[in-house]
């Protein structure tokens, strides 16, 4: 079996919890040991995200991943505003910053600040390498977590609703760029400090949520050829 598979992640599933439940699918329709199944996702969601994650299935078409993970990324964002987390999401350490509200136009123009090109540190708690262990790992064990900025760009930043603490925004971003960290820079610029309260990726490319399929157990039935 060859192809993509779009999939509407729910929460506190990893990306590779979903890739494991479609290889076992295919094994079974195939009549083969899953390890000899080959999946593959293009761009992890973290645990307590939803949302959009493009599954390719087949040798033909992992092997085409660095392709779909290079395209820009839409998605809808709650921060919380007045309190930060160690790890950037509802799952860490929460601690009280500050109790003053900005105004929306406030917020607006901090906003503006993040569209375009910027430099980004991403989260501590992220998968990229130091030294060839996942910084996650480091942090969790206490470990120093070196992270250099690197250049993302941020197309927009739109708002769609305010009711302190809650911002709900619509990001769209270019690859690499880190959701967390970047509601993180936000909460820092306003003096307010924020976190990710509620993350959902709505669109990958030209790919959208609504094309996306749940979790079920005929989903192989969704696989598409594409070019």
């Amino acid at each position: 079996m060859q192809g993509i598979l779009l999939i509407d992640k729910p929460a506190d599933w990893t990306s590779f919890d979903a890739v494991n439940y479609i290889r076992k699918q295919v094994a079974m329709a195939e009549s083969k040991k899953p390890k000899a199944i080959k999946v593959g996702h293009t761009g992890t969601l973290d645990p307590f995200a939803t949302g959009l994650l493009i599954l390719l299935i087949g040798k033909a078409y992992t092997r085409r991943a660095g392709e779909f993970s290079k395209l820009d990324k839409t998605y809808e964002v709650t921060m919380q505003l007045g309190a930060s987390s160690n790890t950037g999401d509802p799952e860490g350490q929460i601690e009280l910053i500050n109790g003053r509200q900005p105004d929306k136009l406030e917020i607006q123009k901090a906003l503006g600040k993040f569209v375009g090109l910027i430099d980004q540190i991403p989260p501590a708690y992220s998968a990229i390498k130091i030294e060839g262990q996942r910084a996650y790992h480091l942090a969790r064990t206490g470990q120093q977590v070196d992270l250099k900025p690197r250049q993302v760009k941020v197309n927009s930043l739109k708002l769609i609703s305010y009711d302190y603490p809650a911002v709900k925004l619509i990001a769209d971003v270019s690859t690499g760029t880190y959701i967390r960290a970047l509601v993180e820079d936000i909460g820092k610029n306003l003096g307010v400090g924020a976190y990710t309260r509620n993350l959902r990726r709505i669109k990958i490319g030209k790919f959208k949520i609504k094309e996306s399929e749940k979790l079920s157990p005929n989903l192989i039935d969704a696989v598409k050829l594409i070019e």
